[in-house]
């Protein structure tokens, strides 16, 4: 028993005097030098390296597992390096490093290299080895059926899916957050099928598609059709819903009774008060900046800022 009791007591003095542990198999050292060299023999065994915070793995099944913690801490995305950031502007700062460096872009999924030779290399993955594309995470398979399996993981997972450029998500606020991208980027909508574009030139050029091929157009809500059957089908929808016709223009409508009730954020309107009421906390969150004068609420100050000059205007005439 006290030979016991020594053995722990040495064991005890021994661990303190080294006071420099390894991160990887928790072995001691008393210097700094002789924990540096042991993690040597580490590198060569764990290959599979973190690129958030510099720690490795043996197996890529781990590292994948060990990058999900980062995901959601770290949602601004390089599309050259696939480095992720915290904030929107350590991401900007970080792009600087690729500007000039890698002028050659893959066409196909926009990463960028610094010489032609590495662009080609990577070309091969896009080939007709790997033709079959993935809508979701972009990544690309040799046969259909891989395609079809690995789509499995998405399918209950991500059923929240962009209108814009077809990427799906788990939750409903990562899509939200997700549209941002394109709200100032694609800015001019088309009518006909909701696809979104950055220029007017290349929305003009989209409704081309259309004009020729969706000539039978509704009076009621201007959906457009290819075939006379196929509007005369849609028509039926509004036929009982509209029965009020206008005389001048022919188009029809749901009530005769007016709705006097208007949402000034929507312009969604309503019959009674209350009802425009219920509806208006649908707005009280996102468009927390309010004017005093009439009430009218934006999303970002500078809104408001710029809506407030029209009173100012206003009483300058009074």
């Amino acid at each position: 028993s006290t030979a016991k009791h020594n053995n722990t007591k040495q064991n005890l003095i021994s661990t303190l005097q080294r006071k420099y542990t390894c991160n990887v198999c928790n072995k001691y050292f008393k210097e700094k030098g002789s924990l540096n060299k042991h993690l040597l023999v580490h590198l060569k065994q764990r290959k599979y390296k973190c690129d958030v915070f510099d720690k490795s793995f043996n197996v890529k099944r781990n590292l994948n597992c060990h990058l999900i913690i980062h995901l959601e801490e770290r949602k601004y995305k390089c599309d050259v390096c696939d480095k992720r950031f915290k904030t929107n502007s350590n991401l900007n700062d970080h792009l600087l490093i690729h500007s000039e460096q890698r002028k050659y872009k893959c066409d196909v999924c926009n990463k960028s290299f610094k010489l032609k030779c590495n662009l080609n290399g990577h070309l091969f993955i896009h080939s007709e080895q790997r033709k079959y594309k993935c809508n979701v995470c972009n990544k690309s398979f040799k046969r259909t059926s891989h395609l079809n399996r690995h789509l499995l993981i998405h399918s209950e997972q991500r059923k929240y899916k962009c209108d814009v450029c077809d990427k799906s998500f788990k939750l409903k606020s990562n899509l939200n957050s997700h549209l941002l991208i394109h709200s100032e980027q694609r800015k001019y909508k088309c009518n006909v099928c909701n696809k979104s574009f950055k220029r007017t030139s290349h929305l003009n050029s989209h409704l081309l598609i259309h004009s020729e091929q969706r000539k039978y157009k509704c009076d009621v809500c201007d959906k457009s059709f290819k075939l006379k059957s196929n509007l005369n089908s849609h028509l039926l929808i509004h036929s009982e819903q509209r029965k009020y016709k206008c005389n001048v223009c022919n188009k029809s409508f749901k009530r005769t009774k007016q709705r006097k009730y208007k949402c000034d954020i929507c312009d969604k309107s309503f019959k009674m008060k209350n009802n425009l009421n219920s509806h208006l906390l649908i707005h009280s969150e996102q468009r927390k900046y309010k004017c005093d004068v009439c009430y009218k609420s934006f999303k970002v100050n500078c809104y408001l800022n710029s809506h407030l000059r029209i009173h100012s205007e206003q009483r300058n005439y009074k």
